[in-house]
């Protein structure tokens, strides 16, 4: 009985001893070691992607700095091979330079920075990108990165540093730390480091993201030096900064129960009533009374003393409370103007047919933090139409390359019924094949990327909804561009065959039958019964702006008087806009109104005027409306939308005969859709 009870205490005082080696192996672990062990997690998985994400990084926090001092971006980007698979990257800009005493924390520590904690907008936020660039070019080639700044003054100097991450201790090692004239340089900052990394081009590479970049910042100019020698410059299209994005307090809507466990643990308030009052956004007090009363919670007691079922209580009673949308002023969207300016000024040599009219969704909240959705459509031109479209996914104005197809983006695009709109899209789902490009933004305090290497977009419901709303508008501007090229294309064919074959058969009668050939307009006006509005754009002499002509014809039998309407850019707008006799009005959205008063049958009538300026290019003048006239008999123009704010003339003709070149099952089946088109956009709002 002894030796057979031996073993089990011989194993007890093992297994103790055991536990107490495990114990003093165990130590903390310093985050930069632990990123530098596993760097793919910061999207340094591989040669070509290393050095594509260190640029990545470098630039967009030269584009954060440059717009949070409100200057116009100046970025140069230079790559040049100094060995296999050895390259020497260095990233300059003008922005408003860097302390000398926060130069070794900024680029040698990871997990230091300003805007973690910030409520707002912004590229970066976490604090690891450019120094954990500095991390991995240090591990992967043993030098340190060279780093050089200066801020505004007359009287300062710049300061220049190598610097290396000491990935025990995540603290920086400063080397040849001086002062120097940088006499060419008012203010800004250098980073030079020497990397492993590949060199590609195609769909991800550095030229890729750099021209994605000047799309959606159209108010940067980036000069890219590749290792081949050739320079490639993304000119500034416009001079007018960003909004730029204020700082917030959360918004209650969709919060999570571990957040608001957080917030009430830490807040300074006395009452959970000012709590919430002062601790979120767009809470008055007659909500947090509403709230509190809904919850069951006393609305003196402490915050603190919530707890796990006190929060789960007002989480519930948020969700059944009616509370306004965010404050959009912590976001900076692009702006339907300035994504379609940042799109023709990049994709002109592609010479696209159409750009359809982009769309900025109202702000809205997931867990706490605002966001919002932009949407726009390329379609046309030289874009190949036997591939599926390009997907551009952007998110706080920066292009994502990688993992496309862990993104919500593409999610989306692959779920909407794009067959409606005039794409091809196999099966019903899935990427559409056609001449197009879908650009997609989400913009938002904190972005719920998959990973910390900000690649993709997590999938969540409430974006993923934004993001099909924003779709469907733009699609929906894309196939009323469609359907009026089809109906305008059809009536051209009519119309020439019309003007054709009537002359030649009058002319062929006249001469045997030895009579004077007849006047034909009446006739041909009989038969087209349209009135015509026919559009062009040319480029001003002084190539200071655009002359926009609208030349008015009336097919029909009888006079017309109607309106005409057109969005121009507010600030293009010139005293020939204004001075023309026909015009009528513009309001604060540059959206104008002008008067066609009684057009005889077969005359025309023109509407010219000149537009200057950086957001002259951007009115497509395909884009015209009519009122106070039956728009079925008007070709060039569509009947002024509902949702424009404007009342237009109303019509108090008769109606005009319909004209039959199109089958009533054909126009049958265009009204539905546009009745459809018309629920789905109240829906929307």
């Amino acid at each position: 009985m002894g030796k057979d009870s031996e073993p089990p205490v011989r194993a007890a005082r093992s297994g103790r001893a055991t536990a107490e080696q495990l114990a003093d192996k165990q130590h903390e672990i310093s985050v930069t070691e632990f990123f530098e062990k596993n760097k793919q997690i910061l999207g340094f998985d591989s040669r070509a992607k290393s050095l594509l994400m260190g640029v990545k990084e470098a630039v967009d926090n030269s584009l954060d700095a440059c717009e949070e001092a409100e200057i116009l971006p100046d970025i140069v980007v230079k790559v040049t091979k100094v060995g296999e698979e050895e390259y020497t990257v260095s990233i300059e800009d003008n922005g408003p330079g860097i302390v000398h005493r926060a130069m070794p924390n900024v680029f040698g520590r990871l997990l230091y920075g300003s805007r973690f904690h910030a409520m707002r907008q912004s590229r970066g936020q976490q604090g690891i990108g450019i120094s954990a660039t500095v991390m991995y070019a240090n591990v992967s080639t043993g030098k340190p990165a060279h780093i050089a700044s200066r801020i505004e003054g007359e009287e300062e100097v710049a300061w220049e540093m190598d610097i290396a991450v000491d990935t025990k201790t995540n603290r920086p090692i400063v080397t040849n730390d001086r002062a120097f004239p940088w006499m060419d340089k008012a203010h800004g900052t250098l980073i030079e480091y020497t990397t492993k990394g590949r060199y590609v081009t195609g769909k991800q590479s550095i030229f890729e993201y750099l021209k994605e970049t000047a799309i959606v910042n159209p108010h940067a100019r980036i000069k890219f030096h590749d290792p081949d020698g050739k320079t490639w410059t993304f000119e500034r299209a416009t001079e007018t900064m960003p909004p730029k994005a204020a700082e917030i307090k959360p918004h209650p809507a969709g919060m999570e129960i571990g957040d608001m466990m957080g917030y009430s643990a830490q807040s300074s308030q006395k009452t959970v009533k000012d709590f919430l009052k002062n601790d979120f956004c767009r809470m008055t007090d007659r909500l947090a009374s509403e709230v509190c009363g809904k919850a069951g919670v006393d609305p003196k007691s402490r915050p603190q003393d919530l707890g796990r079922e006190g929060s789960m209580k007002l989480i519930s009673a948020i969700a059944d409370t009616k509370i306004m949308a965010p404050p959009s002023d912590c976001l900076s969207p692009i702006g339907d103007v300035l994504i379609k300016k940042g799109l023709m000024h990049i994709l002109d040599g592609m010479r696209p047919e159409y750009y359809a009219t982009p769309v900025t969704r109202p702000a809205h909240a997931v867990n706490g933090n605002p966001f919002t959705v932009e949407a726009g459509i390329v379609y046309g031109g030289e874009i190949p139409s036997d591939g599926q479209v390009t997907i551009m996914r952007f998110a706080n104005r920066v292009p994502l390359l990688y993992q496309q197809g862990a993104d919500i983006i593409t999610k989306a695009v692959s779920e909407f019924d794009w067959r409606r709109y005039g794409l091809e899209q196999r099966g019903g789902k899935g990427i559409p094949y056609g001449p197009a490009i879908v650009l997609v933004h989400v913009a938002s305090t904190k972005v719920p990327f998959t990973s910390e290497g900000k690649e993709a977009i997590a999938s969540l419901p409430e974006i993923e909804e934004e993001i099909l709303a924003a779709l469907r508008l733009v699609a929906r501007n894309l196939k009323s561009h469609l359907n009026k090229m089809e109906r305008k294309s059809k009536t051209h064919e009519k119309f020439d065959i019309v003007q054709k074959i009537l002359p030649d058969l009058a002319d062929k009668v006249s001469t045997q039958l030895g009579r004077p050939v007849p006047d034909l307009s009446r006739t041909i006006t009989k038969i087209m019964n349209v009135v015509w509005i026919e559009p062009s754009k040319k480029r001003t002499e002084d190539k200071k702006g655009y002359t926009i002509n609208y030349t008015v014809y009336n097919y029909t039998v009888r006079p017309h008087t109607f309106m005409l309407h057109m969005a121009l850019p507010k600030d293009s707008i010139t005293d020939s806009v204004t001075g023309s006799p026909m015009f009528d009005s513009v309001n604060d959205e540059g959206k104008t109104q002008w008067v066609v008063r009684d057009l005889e049958p077969s005359k025309s009538v023109q509407v010219s005027f000149v537009l200057e300026g950086d957001m002259a290019d951007t009115f497509d003048p395909d884009d015209v409306y009519v009122s106070g006239i039956n728009p079925v008999i008007v070709m060039g123009a569509e009947a002024l939308p509902g949702d424009w704010g404007i009342k237009g003339m109303e019509i108090t003709e008769t109606e005009d005969v319909v004209p039959e070149d199109d089958s009533a099952e054909e126009e049958e089946k265009e009204e539905l859709e546009e009745e459809e088109f018309e629920k789905e956009a109240k829906e929307d709002e």
